[in-house]
């Protein structure tokens, strides 16, 4: 039988309200990473995730992921609770995790095996993502024999091997170089265009949030709380040479004067 993928119905709908998130912190004590999270993301918005550090992003991502468990409020996915992993929403971490002793291709197939997918399908489907992420002439070598950008496309493509309606970017490019991290941004708008999904993406860099998101989301310094929510007016496709618009420069300009009132 054929495995359903998690993109069916389309891409989803995350909403947060009200998210508080604490953690430990010596004997009686507790710090405050979260207080009082409200977002609303859309069906195929791509949404950028800004703040200092300390102020909650990944844990917010975590949440959203059904990874962490909030103290208050409630995080949904087409109006249904997460309370717990969902094959419908895709996390790629900040660092691939990629099992070292396979292929990249078999890391590709590796969530596709545990789901039980027939294996005929299961090789057109790798092929496919393979040529998504551009990672076809690689697909023999292990994650030792990958530069740091073809060890994160392959993670990308694990990823989306499950087809979530939801894909969470815990700063996935922000280890490599400028160069390198200017082309996969430019990779990821064009996967995203091939693979519609709604993506939440925690960045620290100003000119990448721009440059990929629909809007531009400012967390506050800890507790983490929501202090701006930009609208990028960039039409779609973009390129690099989007990043001279008047939008761009004004969006950006925004953004750091809320980045420096939280930091104020």
């Amino acid at each position: 039988m054929t495995t359903q993928s998690a993109l069916a119905g389309g891409p989803g709908r995350i909403e947060l309200r009200d998210i508080a998130v604490s953690f430990p912190a010596g004997v009686g004590a507790r710090l405050v990473a979260l207080d009082g999270v409200d977002l609303v993301v859309e069906p195929g918005q791509l949404v950028a995730l800004i703040g200092p550090n300390g102020s909650g992003k990944s844990t917010l991502l975590r949440v959203i992921a059904g990874l962490l468990a909030a103290d208050r409020g409630e995080a949904t996915l087409d109006e249904r609770p997460i309370d717990g992993p969902d094959p419908r929403i895709g996390l790629v971490f900040q660092e691939p995790r990629l099992l070292p002793w396979r292929t990249t291709e078999a890391n590709v197939a590796y969530p596709l095996e545990l789901a039980g997918v027939p294996p005929a399908e299961l090789r057109s489907r790798v092929e496919t993502l393979l040529q998504t992420v551009g990672l076809e002439e690689a697909s023999k070598q292990v994650p030792s024999q990958l530069s740091g950008g073809m060890r994160q496309r392959a993670a990308l493509a694990r990823t989306l091997a499950l087809e979530p309606r939801v894909l969470l970017l815990d700063e996935p490019f922000s280890a490599l170089d400028e160069l390198t991290r200017e082309r996969l941004n430019i990779e990821l708008l064009a996967i995203t265009e091939r693979t519609p999904t709604t993506i939440i993406l925690v960045t620290h860099s100003v000119q990448e949030a721009v440059f990929l998101a629909d809007r531009a989301v400012v967390l506050s310094e800890r507790p983490g709380r929501v202090v701006a929510d930009l609208p990028v007016e960039l039409p779609r496709p973009r390129s690099l040479g989007d990043l001279d618009a008047a939008v761009v420069t004004a969006t950006a300009r925004e953004i750091r004067q809320h980045l420096g009132e939280v930091a104020a």
